[in-house]
């Protein structure tokens, strides 16, 4: 398993991390309030830059390669995170999560995501160390989601059958109502857990499902870990505010779960013919951003009107 980070590199990523996001919830969003969308564009903006300068760095410093295999990986986890934002349009909604609290739950279920998809890249990137094999076994897996996905019916998410909330409502008192923005607060002598707390969870719960997908696409763009953490976690980092920038539109990209599965099976292919076949970056990153295109351009264009 390669890495191009070298420490003084892995901490300026750190840096430029933290920094952004202890200004976004210390100084921007310090106070619970609704978020306009204007400041959610801002916001978007913000982290794509951020984003795309880190892989301005990555090219200069590492080579056209390198540079193009994070660009890819942060388009695709863009894409994947799709699904993201419509499901977590539908837990905020069946919770009835007030606006003025939807940034804070979705910040620290961001954070969470950090923390649990390092943990999955790191697992990762130990089992394809340590048995190569491992890699194909992720190609075949991501053929298989890609089927799965076109098969699968859209049915409506109910986030009342998750059963890490049927397991944290058994084993964590609750409240019985919100305590404005607050996870914890004291209720008839005792500290308990808050719904929002309960919020966060199923948040937190539905991210490592998706991670579960994304982490083995990303791995099939590059085995460098360097390269696979920084992209996906650029990605994330600006979920947030992407949720509230297009959680409409996310609904109308009804195509959209058809340019994922063809991506996901491209994906899956490229690895398991590397022994035979490489495709170079350019045209694998060439077949991502065609395949996103054009789903979006049929979905916008050609939709069925709903009644």
């Amino acid at each position: 398993m390669t890495s191009i980070g070298s420490p003084l590199v892995w901490g300026l990523f750190v840096l430029v991390v933290v920094a952004a996001l202890a200004i976004d919830l210390g100084v921007f969003n310090r106070e619970a309030h609704p978020v306009r969308t204007r400041d959610a564009a801002i916001w978007v903006a913000v982290w794509c830059c951020l984003g795309l300068a880190f892989n301005l760095f990555v090219w200069q410093r590492f080579g056209a390669r390198k540079g193009l295999e994070f660009f890819q990986g942060w388009l695709l986890e863009l894409a994947l995170s799709a699904d993201n934002v419509f499901v977590f349009l539908v837990i905020l909604s069946y919770f009835k999560v007030g606006r003025d609290v939807q940034h804070k739950v979705l910040f620290w279920g961001i954070v969470g995501a950090v923390i649990s998809r390092g943990a999955f890249i790191g697992v990762g990137a130990a089992a394809i160390h340590a048995f190569h094999w491992v890699l194909y076994l992720l190609g075949a897996f991501l053929v298989f989601t890609s089927i799965k996905l076109l098969a699968q019916e859209d049915k409506p998410v109910d986030p009342s059958r998750n059963l890490v909330l049927r397991l944290f409502r058994r084993l964590v008192p609750i409240t019985p109502d919100y305590v404005g923005a607050r996870f914890f607060a004291r209720h008839e002598g005792r500290l308990m857990a808050t719904p929002l707390l309960a919020v966060l969870v199923v948040v937190e719960a539905a991210d490592v499902m998706f991670a579960v997908d994304s982490i083995p696409a990303i791995f099939g763009v590059t085995t460098d870990v360097f390269i696979v953490f920084t992209s996906n976690i650029f990605a994330v980092l600006g979920l947030r505010s992407l949720f509230f920038l297009v959680a409409g539109l996310a609904q109308k990209l009804v195509y959209l779960k058809y340019a994922i599965s063809a991506i996901l099976a491209f994906i899956g292919i490229k690895i398991m013919a590397q022994p035979f076949l490489e495709i170079p970056v350019v045209i694998s990153l060439g077949v991502v951003m065609g395949l996103l295109a054009l789903a979006t351009a049929v979905s916008l264009l050609f939709a069925p009107k709903r009644g």
